[in-house]
């Protein structure tokens, strides 16, 4: 009976366990072949009526703080890599077409709109204080690099303090995902753990209890 009891287990255990393993598996597959691009959007089509616009907004909103978190992770690269060009005597111009080049992305392919920009006639500030509408978190970054390009005010200050700030941000980020962990690990344990505890070890002891009786 304990073998049954075992087997039983096990075999629950691993038919809840498959989901999740694909699921893993699936995304290993996909960050290994898309590298360092931005995840796609994916689309999801709700229903219409006020439970589909209310949906849809859930859904935006998830979108763009994914978006917005991709973006923070890559600011620190980007400020030192923006940090070496600019110390080295790159114009702030300069600085951003290594950046189009070299920082990571989704960093590098917003620099490559502000390129694209000037390479077709626009001005650079003007690129820049366009990207800031688009792209409020990089608002600093382009009252930076205009003041800079505008002035010939000295950059390397500020550069530092806005990479040791998105630092600052991106440890306060990993604070608050070891919180929530736990609540995570609550699952597993719950729908997973307990369970196969509970049949390997209470089950064959309640069914020798019951055989004596």
């Amino acid at each position: 009976m304990t073998i049954v009891v075992t087997v039983v287990a096990g075999a629950w255990g691993v038919l809840a366990a498959a989901p999740i393993v694909t699921w893993s598996r699936r995304r290993a597959v996909t960050r290994r072949v898309m590298g360092a691009r931005p995840a796609p959007v994916r689309r999801v089509h709700v229903a219409s009526g006020p439970l589909g616009r209310v949906l849809q907004g859930i859904l935006r909103r998830r979108a763009a703080a994914r978006a917005d978190a991709r973006l923070e992770a890559a600011l620190p690269a980007a400020y030192d890599l923006l940090l070496a060009a600019v110390g080295a005597g790159c114009a702030p111009a300069g600085a951003a077409e290594l950046a189009a080049v070299w920082a990571p992305e989704p960093v590098a392919e917003l620099f490559r709109h502000v390129q694209v920009a000037t390479e077709l006639g626009g001005s650079f500030p003007d690129a820049l204080i366009s990207l800031a509408a688009t792209t409020p978190l990089l608002a600093p970054l382009v009252e930076v690099l205009t003041t800079s390009a505008e002035l010939g005010a000295p950059a390397t200050g500020a550069l530092v303090r806005l990479a040791d700030e998105a630092r600052s941000r991106a440890r306060r980020r990993a604070e608050t995902r070891a919180r929530v962990l736990p609540v995570k690990l609550l699952f597993p344990l719950v729908f997973l753990v307990l369970p196969a505890f509970g049949l390997l070890t209470v089950a064959p002891a309640l069914l020798s209890a019951l055989s004596r009786l």
